[in-house]
């Protein structure tokens, strides 16, 4: 049980209750006292391993009676006779296992996590109201609440996570409000819109670079930049298949006359690194075969979104049967409705699409007072939100965000304060716009065929996303699909001038033109976080694309036939490290092993009999990213660094399309040196540097790759509860193989579903449904994720003779 490491004896705990009755901790003030009362304290979390789940409750405006059975993974199977008390049955499942996470995500959101977190939270809070976190989802819930049956919809999810949230008494709440000595809030809908602003946020936070280009601008020249960030990889495998024509564009963005000078040109405002950023490898991995590829004729889908791996998951499996239909899938604690799933008559999948929809503007103001910015020859006035973060066990702070026609004001000589100027930076960030991206899942949830599904994925915006989807009667297409500024060459790339209208997003691509695709002759698409299109698509569109993932993809679909199931589950779980297959050549060639010290070359035959797979006993996987990363230091950083802060590395993929398309780069002279270094220089020199790294993590017996990078997945509350979390895991693989685990981010979410008469699916992810770590449900996925196996699907039908139930639960009136 995960409360054994809390406790020590019942009579140790009612001596510790005085001592520490008040908020302990450097990074997270603790009330442990409370957390330990034998009356109030975690102990009434403790969930025995018969609990019977079953139950009957009341929820207020429920329109009639409602069955929800659990099956033997505790995943709900609800049957509702409408909508309103089929997603007032969801939002009471969900705050029933998931209400700590649900909340916390939420305030987070808000830039609320100085409530729980004390002063440690204060600048992340600063930097998500400085985005205008709330401000974006308060747009987003007019555009939710102005149609009168999506309004009805969300009503329901809040009416039914607050019934559960009402029937708790102090003693039932989750153990993390005991150990924070937190009161849980009720839930609203504006709480929903802000759980899918925080989406958003992680999805396009780290898709833009305009802040660190700007950086780069100031030390490459306009063709250094180009070659070093700029590229379209020789190897790109489009999401598109390379040969599909494009429609002539809906919109023709004029670019100011001004560009070349004031933006192109000179103009190099003073930045800072963004604080917070989400991870750089959130992506994931989709695919659809036609029947013409698969054994049994019908088509086969695959969805693998890459998140950061946490206990409780960001992921709660859930079957949603109503009047229209059945739905079946991972939803979000947060939200109504599946959001990657199937029902009786088609899949669907998503990933990132890596779109830059977010753009810096330098605005001028008048005075310290920011309530006056110059705007097309005049001072206009900005609208001023003062903030008010409340901090646990600390004074509160103010902070006041000037709003601007670009957007709020994010960066100012206030924030964010490492020592630095830094100009008054605007952001434009689509996220800000009203929108209802729920409306997309609930139609999907009951799509039919492919006109339906175009019909449902219209209604999203941001983040952008590619669609994947199969159905029974035979079609797969994808769309990249979200709202997309249409740009001129090189708009946003870097801050833009604010002074007055001319570098304001001109309008969007039209929703007709995103890119897609619909049963194409080679049998299959997929997606990976790769660009959408090659050169020949009519818009610009810059983002931080992941190229390796989609190469390997592809090879080995376009090798498979007569597919099946367990072929697309060890797809899943492959770890052929593609980016070190290239390049492998290429290192043995040009390193000099002369020069090597006798520990380097002993590293040097690990890698030459490795076999390019990244799985969790290699050694030389070990080797190959550990001189991957030295190499990249010794190419990079006496360019990169050359200002403060430092500009963005350039990532593997380019520093492997440099490798193996130009072995005489100037790159690879070392700039601080007196002399002109070489390919043979730099790749001798980094192995040297990394056999230290290597014969220490030797030492520790972590030469083998899942020691060396120790993936774990953590709880939450990662520092307050380090023995909730599950650690060392010995799984392969990584950001450039298909199964892309890193330390604590990975596949959050694996699903296969089989377009059969009978639809046949199986679908992991590495926690469990219930959120108490007192729950054997707590992490009881986790093993089975790491195998890389699946559970299969177990679809309800309440005409089923034998249902597949183990707990009944029934909501009353």
């Amino acid at each position: 049980m995960r409360l054994l490491p809390f406790i020590f004896t019942s009579s140790l705990t009612l001596g510790l209750i005085y001592l520490l009755s008040n908020p302990v901790g450097e990074k997270i003030p603790m009330a442990i006292g409370g957390f330990l009362s034998p009356q109030h304290g975690f102990w009434r979390n403790a969930e025995p391993v018969n609990y019977d789940f079953n139950g009957e409750f009341r929820i207020d405006g429920l329109k009639d009676r409602v069955e929800i059975f659990l099956d033997e993974r505790l995943v709900p199977h609800i049957f509702a006779q409408n909508d309103e008390d089929l997603y007032a049955a969801q939002g009471y499942v969900h705050a029933r296992f998931r209400f700590f996470q649900m909340d916390l995500q939420t305030r987070a959101a808000a830039g609320r996590a100085s409530e729980f977190a004390g002063p440690v939270a204060v600048d992340f809070d600063k930097s998500q109201r400085r985005l205008g976190m709330v401000y974006a989802a308060e747009n987003a819930l007019v555009e939710m609440e102005k149609d009168p049956q999506s309004k009805k919809l969300y009503d329901a999810y809040t009416r039914g996570v607050n019934a559960y949230l009402a029937s708790l008494s102090p003693e039932e709440w989750p153990l993390e409000y005991k150990l924070l000595n937190v009161e849980p809030e009720p839930w609203s809908n504006l709480k929903t819109a802000l759980f899918l602003k925080m989406m958003a946020k992680m999805l396009t936070g780290s898709t833009d670079n305009d802040l660190g280009y700007t950086l780069a601008k100031k030390i490459f020249t306009g063709a250094e930049f180009d070659r070093i960030y700029q590229v379209i990889p020789d190897s790109l495998r489009p999401i598109i298949p390379r040969g599909t024509p494009f429609a002539p564009p809906g919109i023709i963005p004029v670019k100011p006359a001004s560009a070349d000078s004031m933006y192109l040109g000179g103009f190099l405002p003073v930045v800072v690194e963004e604080p917070n950023r989400p991870n750089p490898s959130n992506g994931s991995n989709n695919w659809a075969l036609s029947g013409s590829r698969t054994q049994s004729g019908a088509p086969i889908l695959a969805n693998d979104p890459h998140l950061e791996l946490s206990l409780p998951s960001i992921w709660f499996e859930i079957q949603l049967t109503g009047p229209s239909g059945t739905s079946y899938g991972a939803s979000l604690p947060g939200s109504p409705f599946v959001i990657s799933g199937f029902n009786d008559h088609i899949a669907w999948g998503i990933t990132n699409a890596q779109r830059d929809v977010k753009d810096y503007y330098q605005i001028t103001f008048k005075d310290s007072k920011k309530d006056a910015w110059q705007y097309n020859g005049s001072w206009q006035p900005t609208q001023l939100r003062i903030e008010e973060i409340k901090v646990k066990g600390g004074a509160k702070v103010m902070d006041t965000v000037a709003y601007t026609a670009f957007g709020p004001v994010m960066f100012d000589a206030s924030f964010p304060d490492k020592g630095l100027p830094t100009e008054n930076l605007a952001v434009r960030w689509t996220g800000h716009d009203g929108s209802n991206e729920g409306l997309t899942f609930y139609k999907l949830n009951r799509a039919k065929n492919y006109d339906e599904y175009v019909d449902a994925i219209a209604h999203f915006t941001c983040p952008g996303q590619n669609f994947i989807f199969a159905s029974k009667s035979g079609d797969i297409a994808i769309w990249q699909q979200g709202k997309f500024p249409a740009r001129w060459e090189k708009q946003g790339l870097y801050v833009m001038p604010g002074a007055d209208d001319s570098y304001k997003w001109q309008g969007f691509i039209p929703q007709k033109e995103n890119p897609h695709a619909l049963n194409p002759a080679r049998g299959f698409l997929e997606s990976a976080n790769q660009r959408p299109v090659d050169a020949t698509y009519p818009y610009y569109i810059p983002g931080s694309y992941i190229t390796a993932r989609s190469i390997s993809i592809e090879q080995k679909l376009d090798t498979m036939q007569k597919a099946g199931v367990e072929d697309m589950r060890k797809l899943l779980s492959n770890t052929d490290n593609i980016t070190a297959r290239a390049v492998k050549p290429v290192f043995e060639k040009y390193v000099r092993e002369k020069q090597l010290s006798e520990t380097a070359r002993r590293y040097l035959q690990v890698f030459r009999k490795w076999d390019t797979h990244a799985n969790a006993e290699s050694e030389g996987q070990t080797v190959y990213q550990i001189w991957m990363d030295s190499l990249k230091t010794a190419i990079w950083q006496d360019d990169i660094t050359r200002v403060k802060p430092k500009a963005p590395m350039p990532d593997e993929q380019l520093t492997v399309e440099l490798l193996l398309r130009d072995t005489a780069s100037v790159f690879y002279d070392d700039r601080s040196t007196p002399v002109r270094e070489n390919l043979a220089d730099v790749l001798t020199t980094a192995l040297n540097r990394a056999s230290d790294r290597l014969a220490q993590s030797e030492r520790e017996g972590k030469l083998q790759w899942a020691k060396y990078k120790s993936p774990a997945i953590y709880h939450l509350l990662k520092d307050a509860l380090p023995s909730f979390a599950r650690r060392d895991l010995p799984v392969g693989g990584f950001g450039n193989t298909i199964n892309a685990v890193t330390v604590s981010h990975g596949p959050s979410w694996r699903m296969i579903v089989h377009l059969t008469s009978q639809t046949e699916a199986y679908a992991v992810y590495p926690a469990g449904q219930n959120g108490n770590p007192g729950s054997k449900f707590y992490d009881n996925f986790v093993d089975t994720w790491v195998k890389g196996e699946l559970y299969k699907v177990s679809v309800m039908k309440k005409t089923d003779p034998e249902l597949n139930q183990k707990w009944r639960v029934t909501l009353n009136p």
